[in-house]
């Protein structure tokens, strides 16, 4: 009995505040007088009910009602039917969330990573910015200018070598690769600027020559020595002297020209050098040579370097069993000169792209963070045969470079519109499916292309590579149209011919171009500073440099550019024409660049659908721009470069003419009602 009154208990209310065992934990309840003559709901008559069996219609639902109220209440069918309509409709929610984010994840293309989104600019670190008057640009001035690379839409910063090393060949010859060349700064300086440029959202890429060092490193004399394993770090063999002659181990020959084998006083043997007698070539058939520089590479990752660029690695290895070299001419008697031979037993050995992988292996150990992959390209230049610059890609599951620098452009002797074709689709046609494309104009060895085609065609060439598939490579002042310099005077050793595409960047028009507040420069200005710098250039509306930052913004922006098809339309002596398309979009954007004199292209006899009259999108000519032409006649001045924006009835790559004539990198269709890209193409 007494427990059935403890139940009957637990289900009155007491109003002068009890135990809440419902809802709210312990609620105060306002005192209030209760009517004696009020019944409790209850109770209902001299017979105590077990909460079982009450009427739910007798007591309404209250805020703090005990467990067993609450029960009487959800237990009946209209909130029972409610909550478990709310159950599964949150399940099948949560499912169809999960399904369509793993079918987008399925269905989306690789996302575009930093160095294929954003253009990269090269800076030769000695030209580009002085910031303490000495003649010398150096890290600090770099860091003084990021924001001009900002300016430029651009994300991506490659330096050149600033290692500590002589000057003999561009300081190429390093004598530590651990340290900063004092001319260059300090390590500390380094480090402020990786910070500064991570800081604005930019990536860093590094030159780094492994080939070989400079004579003076402390390798290379623990060598000649023959200090412990240090021994066999160069590639060393018996030659004999006789008198002022050395009867040399074969007939191989440097780069420069002449022998390729000096002998060494100290050692009495020959040390081999691809290059100059004062960069001796590393032993990379000795595996602690191969670790030193894997070393050397974990060094400045951890310095916070985004990738690195691997130059000259064509030369890694040599053949061992030193044969003579075939000649170009059998006849020939006295052969110094490298082009006069083949290079069958010094460059691109077995194993060389071997010794590259593991360089890729040992970047990816600092690729694991998200958004921190680090970057590898290769310097692959005069390669005889384009499927040999195509296997510094690497295979379908074996990972090397992300691209080898493309110098095609650079190498053309002739400017036309069919040779930029041909050297645009060579690349594009022997590409490995799936690899990404990049084109460049100039280098720090390369004749700048104002000075090699002629100002007239400064700006139709950056629109080329900023409106092809692919990364493009700016070297410093291209961006404004920079020239060679025609004559330079120094003190140091240098090969001359290098010298003019380095003089120092031309900021304005001030003392030494706003380069440096020193007396002397290390290259004298080129005479035209005055009237072609940044600076007069951010004011004139048709200037190279307002024309680079807008097609930058464009390729940036549009799909079309960065990921979508590359189909070809014409070309002749003067013209060549491509289209840009994307699936899902209706538009496109035709390029008509001109590369010689002034001509008049009838697009319509492709015979394409292209509508009556297309919209000038930009051009090199300012005026021009928003104008529309008719098709059938697109006229383009010497030196003008067009993009044409129309709509296409049907896209090029589907057509079963143009199934030779369209390549694309990274497959994608847009989908305007969602607005994202899917490659279920």
């Amino acid at each position: 009995m007494a427990k059935e009154e403890s139940k009957k208990d637990s289900l009155r209310m007491n109003m002068k505040g009890c135990t809440n065992n419902g809802f709210v934990q312990n609620e105060p309840v306002i005192e209030r007088e209760i009517d004696s003559n009020q019944a409790d709901p209850l109770k209902t008559s001299d017979v105590d009910i077990p909460f079982q069996e009450l009427d739910p219609t007798i007591i309404k639902p209250y805020a703090g009602m005990p467990k067993e109220v609450l029960l009487l209440y959800s237990s009946q069918a209209r909130y029972r039917v409610t909550r478990e309509i709310l159950f599964w409709l949150i399940i099948a929610s949560v499912l169809v969330l999960i399904g369509v984010t793993i079918a987008i994840i399925i269905l989306s293309p690789k996302c575009l990573d930093w160095w294929q989104i954003s253009p990269i600019y090269q800076i030769y670190p000695r030209s580009f910015k002085d910031s303490n008057q000495d003649g010398n640009g150096d890290l600090k001035g770099i860091k003084e200018k990021l924001d001009h690379i900002i300016n430029l839409n651009i994300k991506n910063v490659w330096i050149t070598s600033f290692y500590k090393s002589s000057v003999k060949d561009f300081r190429y010859g390093v004598e530590d690769f651990r340290e900063i060349d004092p001319i260059f700064g300090t390590m500390r300086e380094f480090e402020n600027l990786v910070a500064a440029i991570h800081d604005k959202g930019l990536k860093l890429i590094l030159d780094f020559i492994p080939n070989h060092t400079s004579d003076n490193h402390i390798w290379f004399q623990l060598s000649r020595n023959r200090t412990g394993k240090y021994t066999d770090y160069y590639i060393w063999h018996n030659c004999t002297r006789e008198g002022n002659s050395t009867k040399l181990p074969n007939n191989w020959l440097s780069v420069y020209g002449n022998s390729s084998w000096q002998y060494d006083d100290v050692r009495n043997q020959c040390y081999f050098h691809q290059f100059t007698k004062e960069q001796p070539d590393l032993n990379f058939r000795n595996p602690d040579v191969q670790e030193e520089i894997k070393e050397i590479i974990r060094f400045w990752l951890g310095k916070g370097v985004d990738g690195f660029s691997f130059d000259a690695v064509k030369f890694l290895l040599e053949a061992t069993h030193l044969r003579n070299e075939p000649q170009v001419d059998k006849n020939q008697i006295l052969v110094t000169n490298y082009s006069e031979l083949y290079h069958d037993y010094t460059t691109t050995q077995i194993g060389m792209h071997d010794i590259l992988r593991s360089f890729r292996q040992t970047m990816d150990q600092f690729s694991r963070e998200p958004g921190r992959y680090r970057f590898m390209g290769t310097e692959a230049r005069n390669q005889e045969d384009i499927e040999e610059t195509m296997m510094y890609y690497g295979e379908p599951f074996v990972q090397e470079a992300d691209f080898p620098f493309n110098f095609y452009l650079t190498e053309m002797n002739v400017l036309s519109g069919t040779k930029v074709f041909e050297v645009v689709e060579s690349w594009m046609k022997n590409m490995p499916e799936g690899k990404w494309p990049n084109w460049m104009i100039g280098g720090p060895d390369i004749v700048r292309s104002s000075s090699r085609y002629g100002k007239d065609y400064v700006n139709v060439m950056n629109m080329l590579i900023l409106t092809l598939p692919g990364t493009p490579i700016t070297y410093y002042g291209e961006e404004i149209g920079m020239e060679n310099l025609l004559k330079a005077d120094v003190n140091e050793s240098y090969d001359i011919t290098t010298l003019f595409s380095k003089s120092p960047m031309q900021w304005d028009n001030s003392s030494n171009a706003g380069f440096s507040e020193g007396n002397q420069t290390w290259l004298p200005i080129n005479t035209d500073y005055q009237v072609l710098n940044v600076e007069v250039q951010k004011t004139q509306a048709t200037s190279p440099l307002k024309l680079y930052q807008e097609l930058s913004a464009l390729r940036l922006n549009e799909l079309l550019l960065s990921r979508g098809w590359l189909c070809y339309l014409w070309h002749d002596a003067n013209v060549v024409v491509y289209m840009r398309e994307l699936d899902g979009l209706d538009r496109v954007f035709t390029m008509v660049l001109n590369f010689g004199d002034t001509a008049v292209v009838n697009l319509q006899a492709l015979s394409i659908g292209l509508p009556e009259k297309a919209s000038i999108k930009l051009s090199t000519i300012p005026t021009d721009r928003g104008e529309t032409v008719t098709t059938n006649a697109v006229t383009a001045r010497k030196g003008e470069g067009l993009i044409l924006e129309h709509k296409m009835p049907k896209l090029l790559h589907h057509q079963e003419a143009f199934k030779d004539k369209c390549l694309v990198s990274s497959k994608a269709c847009y989908s305007s009602f969602l607005n994202i890209l899917y490659d279920a193409c």
